[in-house]
């Protein structure tokens, strides 16, 4: 039982560092897009939980858990992609009182 809890925290580790990985580019989306409305596009959002949901079911993965965990990691990634769009273009003189 050790080795397989050793290999879950290792592999844990490893969708850290994708996840940080990940967030990178939602970092280079915020600062590529010229709007915040375009932070949230719905259309984009469908299309990554369908792949997400395709390539689990092609790797035999429980049915729904891809759509659960994507739509969490998506959400969490459009709450992240704003607050750096904000933090980016914040006025520096607006913060003085």
């Amino acid at each position: 039982m050790a080795e397989v809890r050793a290999g879950v925290d290792a592999l844990d580790r490893e969708l850290v560092a994708l996840l940080a990985r990940r967030f990178g580019y939602m970092d280079a989306a915020a600062r590529i897009k010229p709007a915040r409305s375009q932070v949230r596009d719905e259309a984009r959002k469908a299309e990554v939980i369908a792949n997400a949901s395709a390539a689990a079911t092609a790797a035999g993965l429980p049915a729904g858990l891809a759509e659960a965990l994507w739509e969490t990691l998506v959400e969490a990634s459009i709450a992240h992609e704003l607050g750096v769009w904000d933090a980016l273009r914040r006025d520096p003189t607006s913060d003085a009182a």
